[in-house]
C-alpha cells in the first residue's frame, strides 16, 4: 500500500468515527449525505460555521454515544 493510500485509509477511518461520535452509524446513508451537502453549503467563518463548530468542540470534549443513545434509534427510525 502506497503512502497516499494509507493517507487516504485513515482520513475515511477517522471520518467514519465522526459519524459513530455522533451516533449516527445506523442512519440512513442517504440522509448523511443530504446531511453533508448542506453543512457544505455553510459559509466558512460564518455565524453558523462558528455555531455548528462549537457544538462539534464540545462533543469532542464528552463521551460518545453509545448503541443505546436516544439519537441512533431516532435516526433510525427516519429510513
Amino acid at each position: 500500500m502506497t503512502a497516499d493510500r494509507k493517507r487516504q485509509a485513515r482520513e475515511k477511518f477517522l471520518l467514519g468515527g465522526i459519524v459513530v461520535r455522533a451516533g449516527l452509524s445506523k442512519a440512513d446513508r442517504a440522509f448523511l449525505l443530504g446531511a453533508l451537502l448542506e453543512l457544505a453549503r455553510v459559509a466558512p467563518g460564518s455565524a453558523e460555521h462558528r455555531r455548528l463548530r462549537d457544538i462539534g468542540e464540545e462533543a469532542f470534549k464528552a463521551p460518545p454515544l453509545d448503541d443505546h443513545s436516544p439519537r441512533i434509534a431516532e435516526t433510525a427510525a427516519w429510513r
